[in-house]
């Protein structure tokens, strides 16, 4: 498995990282339009639609609404300017912060309190749109950052929250696996131990702490930045367990078979659904 894991990452890495460099926004926009609906498509069963219908159609409608927002708000159209938010983007990403507030209630009274929502697919639905469509508009809201000025800075800023959150989940699972023994939420996910998020939080600020000394940052610049990864490696966790939950209540184990050793598009990207909103909001308020 581990070896599956590896070799499928070494190839989806550099693809990612390719696209965001290289691809021309509105290319770029189309496909992680496209890896949302295939997210889309797996979410079908968190939400027990099992016939290939509905979940198209359940697709479908994921597709037009980013599409329609993609038609009202252009990506040149996400900035005022490099400080400064369209208001109505500024909006959806705080509503996403607002959603992973209640994700994380969700968590901690699971299964206990779960009854109102694991009865209706409808709200199961509603909970899909507000942890997909976000992340697809928090992406395009980081890649675009000042991009008049420095077509790759936005993608630099997208680095930065892969190595957050990649960072985090490499040192999660080795410290996990080594000393892992106090578990982090058993009745979500029994693999996660304390040690692991901790482990993960440190691997990251390491990371991070190099990539500024490398940049040759400020003081104040690293001190913030390590702030806001210790915030986003908080919260992938959160992405990570509230995929797990809805995982569990609908008794699937992978969201898909995509990627060998991964899963699923969504087990792949779950950090980054709740990371990108966040890691997006902390750049516009704080910068470093």
């Amino acid at each position: 498995m581990l070896i599956k894991r590896i070799i499928t990452a070494s190839i989806l890495a550099p693809a990612a990282i390719s696209a965001i460099f290289y691809l021309s926004l509105n290319s770029l926009a189309a496909l992680l339009m496209v890896v949302i609906a295939i997210g889309a498509w797996e979410w079908g069963p968190l939400m027990a639609l099992n016939s290939k219908l509905k979940r198209s159609c359940y697709v479908v409608i994921t597709s037009v609404l980013i599409a329609g927002f993609w038609w009202a708000v252009s990506p040149s159209d996400l900035w005022r300017n490099a400080e400064q938010l369209n208001s109505t983007v500024n909006f959806i990403l705080w509503l996403a912060v607002a959603w992973w507030v209640v994700s994380t209630l969700f968590i901690f009274s699971y299964p206990d309190k779960s009854s109102f929502w694991t009865k209706h697919y409808s709200i199961r639905g509603v909970f899909g749109w507000l942890t997909l469509i976000p992340t697809w508009i928090a992406f395009m809201v980081i890649r675009t950052n000042d991009y008049s000025a420095d077509s790759y800075h936005g993608a630099q800023l997208l680095m930065f929250l892969f190595l957050m959150v990649w960072g985090a989940d490499i040192g999660a699972y080795f410290v996990g696996k080594a000393i892992g023994k106090n578990k982090l939420m058993p009745n979500v996910s029994p693999g996660k131990s304390i040690e692991g998020f901790l482990g993960g939080v440190v691997s990251a600020c390491v990371l991070v702490f190099i990539a500024a000394l490398v940049l040759e940052w400020t003081n104040e610049q690293i001190i913030t930045v390590l702030l806001v990864t210790m915030l986003i490696t908080t919260v992938s966790v959160i992405g990570d367990l509230s995929e797990s939950m809805f995982k569990r209540q609908a008794g699937v184990k992978d969201s898909g078979t995509i990627l060998p050793g991964h899963g699923g598009i969504l087990d792949r990207i779950d950090s980054l659904t709740a990371t990108a909103p966040v890691f997006a909001l902390c750049y516009l308020y704080f910068g470093w």
